[in-house]
């Protein structure tokens, strides 16, 4: 089992930056693949960066290019998402997941936070 504890969400100004943090805890941290997976209200669920557990970056969505950057601390057990030039439309509860496959990872993962919400307003 992998526990996953996600922080750092909450309200900021468009165009702001935001860091959310995700602790793990349970099974070796570096066996998995991580990432993040955002759901806003009434849309679908949108997978946004992730990272193999050999540290290369899984693509993921167009929407989030160049502002959003995943990166891990395996010493901390630690995931991170820096988000920058953040917009309205970047509102949605933030879920930290983990798989040990890739394909798993992409589509159900296996493990996932109870999410944090990150409100942009205009």
């Amino acid at each position: 089992q992998v526990q996953l504890v996600e922080s750092g969400g909450g309200l900021v100004q468009a165009g702001g930056s935001l860091r959310l943090s995700c602790a793990a805890s349970g099974r070796t941290f570096s066996n998995y693949n991580m990432g993040w997976s955002r759901q806003a209200l009434g849309r679908s669920r949108e997978f946004v960066p992730a990272m193999t557990w050999s540290g290369a970056t899984i693509p993921y969505a167009d929407s989030v290019k160049g502002r959003f950057s995943i990166s891990r601390d395996s010493a901390k057990n630690t995931l991170y998402l820096q988000m920058n030039s953040l917009k309205p439309e970047d509102t949605a509860a933030y879920y930290c997941v983990a798989d040990p496959r890739v394909s798993g990872l992409m589509k159900t993962p296996a493990y996932w936070g109870q999410g944090t919400q990150v409100t942009v307003s205009s």
